[in-house]
């Protein structure tokens, strides 16, 4: 017999364009409670700026007084920036964005997440095979080589994401995180970094070339509907719905310490 149908509760962060939109419509067709978050100004059920921690803050708050359960966040909002770019808190812009946020709003909302056996699904990308390099005493230096290219940073940013999805697993086993890469798709990625990329994404060749983001939204709600450990394994990071190469787990624990001091 087919398995029976369970809705979930599903909190999906980047919900208003993309992937996180294509996403949305599908997990609303199947029947799940969607929750979205997005910027100020988006019409989401809930909004944030990830480029202020305390939004992050407020918004944690939020969602576990206004959800008794949430089955599945999706921490899905990022993008590329200038690299050079630093937050209000005093971090770089590309970091706290498609890092530091997530990392804070996850464990700020664990106490639920647990309760409910959440899955945790983070959007990342093959920019963190390509051009990530993380040095965890030298995270969010100005002067570090991430710091010069929105590629190396979006890469260490993305790197960051996968191995704060290992350590999230073991230090907290009754959550099930994944990290996934979406597939390169088309859409405004880049159109603030500063780069020839942002020439790139949007372009006809994007769309003639690049995924859809029907393609990546349906990455994105396979792994949020999806059953932890018979779909794929928590702690892990797939593309093409496949683990790729384990990561260093010294790395990832000494990148949680490092993390935790710079959110303190």
């Amino acid at each position: 017999m087919p398995p029976v149908f369970q809705e979930k509760t599903i909190v999906i962060t980047g919900a208003n364009g993309g992937i996180g939109a294509a996403a949305v419509r599908m997990l609303r067709e199947q029947g799940h409670r969607v929750v979205t978050v997005d910027r100020p100004g988006s019409g989401s059920d809930f909004t944030a700026d990830f480029a202020l921690l305390d939004d992050i803050r407020a918004l944690a708050a939020a969602l576990t007084t206004e959800l008794p359960r949430i089955d599945v966040l999706a921490n899905n909002a990022g993008g590329m920036f200038d690299p050079r770019a630093r937050t209000a808190d005093g971090h770089s812009l590309t970091l706290q964005v498609d890092y530091l946020a997530p990392f804070l709003l996850t464990t700020l909302l664990l106490p639920r997440l647990e309760e409910s056996a959440a899955t945790i699904a983070q959007t990342a990308s093959t920019a963190a095979r390509y051009f990530g390099r993380l040095d965890p005493d030298r995270l969010d230096s100005p002067d570090a080589a991430s710091a010069r290219s929105p590629f190396t940073a979006y890469g260490e940013a993305k790197l960051a994401l996968i191995l704060f999805t290992r350590e999230l697993h073991r230090r907290h086993p009754r959550t099930n995180p994944v990290a996934f890469h979406p597939g390169v798709v088309a859409s405004d990625f880049g159109q603030q970094s500063g780069s020839w990329i942002r020439h790139v994404y949007g372009t006809w060749l994007a769309r003639a070339t690049m995924r859809s983001p029907a393609h990546g939204g349906g990455e994105l709600a396979w792994f949020a509907a999806g059953e932890p450990g018979r779909d794929w394994m928590p702690g892990e990071y797939c593309e093409r719905r496949r683990v790729t190469r384990p990561r260093d787990a010294e790395l990832a624990a000494a990148l949680w310490d490092r993390t935790t001091e710079l959110l303190a």
